[in-house]
């Protein structure tokens, strides 16, 4: 006699067990690859930082374009860094999701939406105008009253 569960022609396979994950691996890996991601952050960001003091600190004559100054350009390279950073976490994380880890995936999306948010700010700053003069390099005040009545009456 014949079990119902033999392998007969025409009767689908029998489908493998989940291969997903046991226990604390995909939280874990979610945790190391968040750690790894805000290293490689902080090292961006150290050398956006360096590269701007440069670009800062730059004679005018030297080609280097200047941060400060009339006709600067605008830099849209903290802008590309942050974005490209950004699409290799969105990669990763879809990657995860597909193969069904799902922690890691869902934390690495958190990730990729955080520094979606850092690329979308670090381009409207880096294209707004530049803002009023500094208060410090205003004319002194003539009325002959403190500082409080010359900063209301605007001179």
């Amino acid at each position: 006699m014949t079990h119902p569960e033999s392998d007969l022609p025409g009767r689908p396979a029998e489908h493998a067990p989940d291969e997903r994950p046991g226990g604390c691996a995909d939280p874990a890996v979610g945790l190391l690859l968040t750690i790894s991601e805000a290293i490689v952050l902080a090292v961006l960001l150290i050398w956006l930082g360096l590269r701007g003091l440069g670009r800062s600190h730059a004679p005018v004559d030297s080609g280097a374009p200047s941060a400060s100054g009339a006709g600067a350009e605008t830099d849209w390279v903290p802008t590309i860094a942050f974005g490209v950073l950004a699409l290799m976490v969105v990669v990763l994380a879809t990657v995860l999701l597909r193969d069904r880890w799902y922690w890691a995936g869902g934390i690495q999306v958190l990730v990729a939406v955080a520094l979606c948010t850092l690329t979308l700010t670090s381009a409207f700053q880096a294209d707004a105008p530049p803002g009023p003069a500094p208060a410090w390099n205003s004319p002194p005040c003539r009325s002959g009253g403190d500082s409080e009545e010359c900063a209301r009456s605007g001179g």
